[in-house]
């Protein structure tokens, strides 16, 4: 059913079309008009009664949005200011009617973000068809399907409109997963604790804390200084991120002189990258984790008796050819067979030839149980090989994951390449991440988090972090609490989806463990940057959290850009909103378009080049990685230019 207050109104050329179904396609609309300053339709599924506002979710509906019958300005929450013309439009599911109703024939770009990709997928032939001109954002959990709707749905266009140059219309397809766009900043926050990495053409940049410089001293950034933290980023009283501080908050992309200037606060830097670095963690890591682990195969308990009844076997033998005289290895033989009772009697032999012939019978009598129990605990991991793994025991130093439903499953990948281990614990059998938990050789433990011994059966006692990452806010905050009485010194990052609950949560939890790391993340906050940048036009690389803004690396084509056509690197760098880090010298023709994706095929001989000359001149047919906040790639795209605000503005994220 389509408002009808909706089916009226006429619709704006250029305007943003956002369809979804939970909190992503909130905050993109959001996104879309906060920073971008961009008019958006709304159209998600029709409630009936009021719902809580943004950040809340009941449910598996949208449970983010108020039915509001007469269509024209609304207001978000306080979180994200205000929504200016948005147009809302009320639909199950997005068929054809829904989306000409929404405007999608004269729309600039179209946001599909429902969680069932079947929907999504279906959704986009029929907007590419009623709009071969339209740029389409798709989210997608499935890549390798997400590869192919991309070709397909551009070659339709093409068919469409003969002669439709794409590239230059900026209308291509972009499919994205919220889950890979968040993930790699999840997976780091529990590894390296603030730490955060984004994928570039098959490259891990990671942006580490480092202690303040003193005054008049320009810290070592390795690649470049990416933000200035607050005053209050270690005070354990005090927010992530707080503006309350005096020095109003993370000062994102300062100049040399801004941080040479900042005596006691530390800074972000984007450390130096290598393609050695991500080699070591390719078929060696992996080798590593196919390989059956001896030291869970046989209890401690079983290989320290195999190791007394080897001594005992050893001494024996020692002991027969001292005595007999023989050669050692046929004292040695002699030895095991007494101690398998096929040798004949010393009947005739010397006292201490039948001396030890009794304790070899002993001691082979102490290792038939012995055997059994070794065959029966071999023969227990053998059949759980297939299946999925306990902890091993003695395990320490791994990161507990806790829920693998699709963000958990990208994120334990994430780890796994970074050669990390994890124990991984679900209540749901049929979790979808599982399969890729048993190819992995990963320890799983099957339960709640909140039932007795399962946090036990995880090793949570003796881990390096834990990622709580389960749809239930409330089953986060138990499993790091209860992990925190277990430890007090675990790093916690959570997975919590109202911002409020989120920040009395970190304040308390820092307040309680001030020497202990926590950290709170949402994936919408996370992936609604990534989302927004593709419907702008451009390839963003990825999302980092600085406290509680965001800043975003994309790759930028110079031409058309007079902000950086034309001028020196050094030039080009405008503190707070933009900074050229990187430089792809690879011919237009041969550029890969994606730069976030992992090449298939070996590193090109051409590719993106780090620690750039300040004076090198940017052509207009160079492409650029920017590392930039939102609202400063909101004025590079120069559709309604940057409105008047703090320069440092990065927008916020957990």
């Amino acid at each position: 059913m389509i408002d009808a207050s909706t089916r009226q109104l006429p619709h704006t050329p250029g305007r943003m079309v956002v369809c979804g179904d939970d909190g992503l396609a909130r905050r993109l609309a959001a996104e879309l008009q906060d920073v971008y300053r961009e008019p958006v339709t709304l159209v998600v599924p029709a409630t009936r009664e009021p719902q809580p506002a943004v950040g809340r979710r009941t449910g598996r509906g949208l449970g983010l949005l108020a039915r509001v019958p007469v269509v024209g300005p609304r207001r978000a929450a306080p979180e994200h200011g205000p929504l200016r013309d948005l147009r809302l439009v009320e639909a199950a599911e997005p068929e054809e009617e829904v989306l000409a109703a929404a405007g999608v024939a004269r729309a600039a770009a179209l946001a599909l973000v429902y969680e069932d990709d079947e929907t999504n997928v279906r959704a986009a032939l029929v907007a590419r068809r009623l709009n071969p001109r339209l740029r389409l954002v798709i989210r997608l959990y499935n890549r390798r399907l997400g590869q192919h709707l991309e070709e397909l749905l551009d070659q339709a266009a093409v068919v469409a409109e003969p002669g439709l140059d794409l590239r230059q219309l900026d209308a291509s397809t972009t499919v994205l997963s919220d889950a890979d766009t968040a993930a790699p900043a999840l997976a780091a926050s529990a590894v390296a604790g603030t730490s955060k990495v984004v994928q570039a053409d098959g490259l891990l940049l990671r942006a580490v804390e480092r202690t303040p410089p003193g005054r008049g001293q320009v810290a070592d950034s390795g690649l470049c200084t990416l933000a200035l933290l607050s005053a209050t980023a270690g005070d354990p009283a005090g927010a992530e991120g707080s503006e309350a501080s005096g020095d109003g908050g993370p000062q994102l992309l300062p100049d040399d002189r801004a941080v040479a200037a900042a005596t006691g606060r530390a800074i972000v830097a984007l450390e130096a990258v290598s393609r050695a670095a991500a080699a070591r963690v390719g078929p060696a890591a992996r080798l590593s984790v196919a390989a059956l682990p001896v030291g869970s195969l046989f209890s401690r308990r079983l290989r320290w008796a195999l190791a007394g009844i080897a001594a005992a076997v050893a001494a024996l033998a020692v002991a027969s050819w001292v005595t007999t005289g023989d050669h050692p290895l046929h004292a040695a033989y002699i030895t095991l067979l007494d101690i398998f009772a096929i040798n004949d009697p010393a009947l005739g032999e010397p006292p201490e030839r039948k001396t030890l012939q009794i304790l070899a019978g002993t001691v082979g009598l102490l290792l038939l149980p012995v055997l059994v129990a070794a065959a029966l605990e071999g023969l227990g991991e053998f059949r759980t090989a297939t299946t999925l793994r306990r902890p091993p025991r003695g395990l320490s130093g791994h990161v507990v994951l806790l829920g693998l439903g699709k963000i958990g499953t990208r994120v334990l990948a994430r780890l796994r390449e970074l050669d990390i281990p994890v124990v991984c614990v679900e209540s749901d059998p049929e979790a979808r991440g599982l399969a890729l938990a048993r190819r992995l050789r990963v320890p799983v433990v099957l339960g709640d988090v909140t039932e007795e011994g399962v946090p036990q059966a995880a090793r949570v006692h003796r881990a390096h972090a834990l990622l709580a990452l389960t749809s239930s806010d409330t089953t986060n905050l138990e499993a790091a609490l209860h992990a925190r009485a277990v430890q007090p010194e675990l790093r916690v990052v959570m997975r919590l989806y109202e911002d409020d609950f989120a920040t009395a949560v970190y304040r308390t939890l820092r307040a309680a463990h001030p020497s202990a790391l926590t950290r709170s993340r949402s994936v919408t906050h996370l992936a609604a940057p990534a989302f927004a940048g593709a419907m702008m036009g451009r390839q963003v690389l990825g999302a980092i959290p600085v406290e509680r803004r965001v800043l975003l690396f994309a790759a930028l084509d110079v031409g058309g850009h007079p902000q950086l056509e034309g001028r020196t690197i050094a030039e080009s760098f405008r503190p707070g909103a933009w900074r050229v880090i990187a430089l792809d010298t690879a011919a237009p023709e041969d550029r890969r378009p994606d730069l976030a994706s992992t090449p298939d095929e070996s590193p090109p001989t051409a590719g993106l080049v780090w620690n750039l000359h300040p004076g090198y001149v940017l052509q207009a047919q160079d492409r650029v990685v920017l590392a930039t906040t939102r609202r400063g790639l909101a004025e590079l795209t120069g559709r309604h230019g940057s409105r008047p605000s703090d320069p440092q503005a990065g927008g916020r994220t957990r």
